[in-house]
């Protein structure tokens, strides 16, 4: 508004100025002044086309200017709208943020349950591997015992029928 304030002065002052001029000089007219443009008269041209391109300029920031009321009318609106709707949210998030927290606390302690466990079934594979291969050498060992215990009865049941080949009758009496 001042910068065009201030345009507008010095338009004024200057046309003021232009017009003096010409009538001071109103009677020195000659052939001259018709054949070529007068330096006034290029100077008021001048000075009306900077009148004209003032007058757009202050039509433009007026037109700027009615926009950003407008904004700054409704803008305000809308954003006390906004802060109110985020301001009622807030407590709500605030609750979602606590159950959040509860929940994270009560995984972390499913975790820590979950590997204390882990450790427990892996410390127990273990220990129910190691019996198993104790069991295992146990029946190796007691296997191979009876596996000779039944090869030196094979070789007696042999010897016994190889030495007393009909030497048993077989009566009514046995």
């Amino acid at each position: 508004r001042a910068r065009r304030a201030a345009a507008a002065a010095t338009t004024a002052a200057l046309l003021l100025a232009v017009a003096v001029l010409p009538g001071a000089r109103a009677g020195a007219a000659s052939a001259a002044q018709e054949t070529d443009m007068n330096p006034i008269r290029k100077v008021v041209s001048l000075l009306q086309a900077m009148q004209k391109k003032i007058t757009a300029e202050g039509e433009k920031e007026k037109e700027l200017y009615e926009k950003f009321q407008c904004y700054c009318q409704t803008g305000g609106g809308e954003l006390t709208a906004s802060i109110s709707t985020a301001e009622g949210r807030v407590p709500a998030l605030g609750s979602d943020i606590e159950a959040s927290k509860g929940k994270l606390a009560q995984t972390k302690e499913d975790l820590k349950q979950a590997q204390a466990d882990r450790a427990a079934a892996k410390q127990a594979m273990a220990e129910a591997t190691a019996l198993r291969e104790k069991e295992a050498s146990e029946f190796a060992a007691e296997k191979a015992e009876y596996d000779a215990n039944i090869g030196a009865m094979d070789k007696a049941v042999a010897a016994l029928e190889k030495g007393m080949a009909g030497g048993f009758l077989p009566t009514d009496a046995a």
